[in-house]
């Protein structure tokens, strides 16, 4: 977990405003012990985490793949390559939804905007420690235009069951 104290705040508070919002639906579904709080969900989504992420074609259809995802400092980051679809769709649509769910046991559900992590940004580095560690090696070394991104979250609600 690298979150700060402040991180950790502004996740709580993303989530509570998230879940305000979210339909009456959504609350009965997700209430109670299987609400997760911000503390749950950096439990839940230590280490990589497959993540559905859907992105927007030119024609306004969602589209839908798998990536591997890391939750760093409050939300999202992932990669692709940068001759896939996806990241011409994030280049000229970064809005995105990502979902992580584990079975019946785990689902958190996210919406916001990707954008792509360069060297100048203040998370480039720790990103790319981060996702060495984990793979042993240099993500950006994987190919000739490997592509991080990191999700500007908007909304954001987990829960868990609670028999498990």
């Amino acid at each position: 977990m690298l979150e700060t104290p402040e991180e950790i705040t502004a996740l709580h508070e993303l989530m509570d405003r998230s879940y305000t919002g979210a339909s009456a639906h959504l609350r009965d579904i997700v209430s109670g012990d299987r609400r997760l709080d911000a503390a749950g969900v950096l439990t839940a989504t230590t280490g990589m985490r497959v993540l559905s992420l859907a992105t927007v074609t030119a024609a306004g259809e969602p589209r839908i793949s798998a990536v591997d995802g890391h939750f760093l400092h409050g939300t999202w980051t992932f990669g692709t390559a940068g001759a896939s679809i996806k990241a011409r769709h994030l280049a000229a649509r970064p809005a995105v939804s990502l979902a992580y769910v584990d079975g019946e046991r785990c689902g958190i559900f996210s919406h916001g905007y990707a954008h792509q992590l360069r060297p100048m940004d203040a998370q480039y580095a720790e990103t790319i420690a981060h996702w060495a560690a984990h793979y042993g090696s240099d993500p950006t070394t994987w190919g000739p235009d490997v592509r991080l991104y990191r999700a500007e979250l908007t909304w954001l609600v987990g829960y868990a069951n609670s028999a498990d």
